[in-house]
């Protein structure tokens, strides 16, 4: 068991809510592996707390911190810095003290294309599709904007969230063409895509057998293809499953969610984690060993 004392120095995540999060099983495992002395912990906070939560991280003292939802834009305004990529994205996720104040950045990006970039495909030459156009979205298409995806296509059912999704990014310092479709038109699209990812919750648990997709449209897609489902439970999705079907290279989002720990991991501590210690510990814990 972790021995902490008045020395331990003090990580966390905020958001709320908070229990769900799996991120103090990784992080926690990390940091017993490098024999350092922090501990991570989840931080409840509400909305209208954020501001004072934030005043007092830096009164005690707190090293760095998570951001989930509902605060990774919010969060932005308290910030003395923030990344090119994260206002790609329009969203932070980690942040770090500095001399000037809070930085903050968006490790989803680095987490997003971690396991594409061991594809030694001609990323240049490619065609992705994107499903849904929440948070999650924006920081797929930055990656798939770093890879250097030729096409990127978002598909989602609401035409006024599309459009306000395809307009957020006319100001960004992220150069990009994005192509928004109705979901109508995701069928003709699906030949076409070397990259197919699903950002929307649908098929998370507890509804496990459902898919965005119909095993009708999932029939078109090409022998190859990778099939990247941003959900980590169940593993594998339906949507992995239809997909594996049609000879897909399936990737699910536990090491998305890995990458971009470790990613904050390095920045909080200067010093490289260890993945595979972190993966093994969510998989353990998601009982998917064996």
């Amino acid at each position: 068991m972790q021995l902490i004392t008045g020395t331990t120095k003090l990580l966390g995540v905020i958001g709320n809510p908070i229990e769900h999060s799996l991120s103090p099983v990784m992080h926690n495992a990390a940091i017993a592996s490098l024999s350092v002395d922090y501990v991570y912990l989840p931080l409840p906070v509400k909305a209208a707390d954020l501001a004072t939560v934030v005043a007092g991280f830096h009164a005690i003292g707190l090293i760095g911190f998570s951001v989930t939802i509902p605060h990774k834009q919010a969060i932005i305004s308290l910030l003395s810095e923030v990344s090119a990529v994260a206002q790609g994205v329009g969203a932070v996720n980690t942040v770090w003290r500095t001399e000037a104040g809070w930085s903050g950045t968006n490790t989803d990006v680095e987490g997003f294309i971690a396991p594409l970039q061991t594809d030694n495909r001609d990323w240049g030459q490619t065609t992705t599709v994107i499903l849904g156009y929440g948070g999650a979205a924006r920081a797929v298409v930055v990656g798939c904007q770093q890879l250097g995806c030729t096409e990127i296509h978002v598909v989602g059912r609401n035409p006024q969230k599309l459009s306000q999704f395809q307009q957020s990014w006319v100001n960004s310092p992220v150069p990009l063409n994005i192509i928004i479709h109705p979901w109508e038109e995701v069928a003709a699209l699906i030949p076409k895509a070397d990259l197919l990812v699903n950002t929307t919750p649908v098929g998370m648990y507890p509804h496990v057998d459902q898919s965005p997709l119909d095993q009708a449209t999932m029939q078109h897609l090409g022998e190859g293809t990778i099939a990247y489902d941003l959900i980590y439970t169940p593993h594998p999705t339906q949507f992995l499953k239809q997909a594996q079907e049609q000879g897909a290279i399936a990737i699910n989002g536990l090491e998305m969610l890995v990458q971009q720990g470790a990613a904050a991991l390095k920045i909080w501590l200067g010093q490289k984690p260890p993945v595979d210690i972190m993966r093994q510990s969510l998989r353990a814990y998601l009982g998917l060993e064996g």
